[in-house]
């Protein structure tokens, strides 16, 4: 007798991550202080929820044989989380580096297991996976051409006071940008109905099994 589904579903899955998206992406942008030390407090609780999220997924989500992607993630989302939770450790080289490497590794671990639930399993997911393993990539590749050391300083009259744009400054708007673009996408994608096809494959054959024996 086949075991009860899971009432967790990719769908929820989505909506978590994007969820913990928009939070970050709200807190850089209504932040008046866009230095490296709020943008590693911002992108640590980021990590550490999200990594708390693809455990959920590898556990009650993914079918039997396919968890170490999700697995591989959750790893990647908590070291990177837990470094930038190190208050004394905090310097704009600190929150571009591992900014970076999370978004290079996160990003391509995703991206190859879309193409590789795209390929074997035809998941409706498959595709979501594609887009934000991607995207994710594209930030970090954005933030190896931001220098820590760059500076511009400008006065603006109506305010009378002189403002300064850093590479820090631009480095935490992009990750605030990109969490907002991802949040939104994954948003979509979480409330958008599953086609019937793309099912689960181990799903539609009980369904099948059930229908041809009532």
């Amino acid at each position: 007798m086949p075991s009860a589904p899971s009432r967790v579903t990719a769908r929820h899955i989505q909506l978590l991550r994007a969820l913990f998206l928009a939070v970050a992406a709200l807190m850089i942008t209504f932040s008046p202080d866009h230095s490296a030390e709020v943008g590693l407090a911002v992108f640590g609780g980021f990590g550490i929820a999200t990594a708390l999220v693809f455990a959920l997924a590898a556990w009650l989500v993914a079918p039997a044989g396919h968890r170490g992607s999700p697995i591989l993630l959750a790893a990647v989302h908590l070291v990177a989380g837990m470094a930038a939770s190190v208050v004394a450790l905090r310097s704009a080289t600190l929150f571009l580096v591992l900014v970076i490497a999370w978004a290079l590794v996160a990003g391509l671990v995703e991206l190859l297991s879309g193409i590789r639930q795209r390929a074997r399993l035809g998941r409706s997911d498959a595709r979501d996976a594609i887009v934000v393993g991607a995207l994710t990539m594209l930030l970090g590749l954005a933030l190896l051409f931001v220098s820590p050391a760059y500076e511009l300083r400008y006065f603006i009259e109506e305010a009378g006071r002189e403002f300064a744009l850093t590479g820090t400054t631009i480095a935490v708007g992009l990750l605030g940008g990109y969490a907002a673009i991802a949040a939104v996408y994954l948003g979509i994608a979480g409330l958008s109905p599953q086609p019937a096809a793309s099912a689960d494959p181990d799903t539609a054959r009980v369904v099948t099994a059930q229908e041809e024996h009532p």
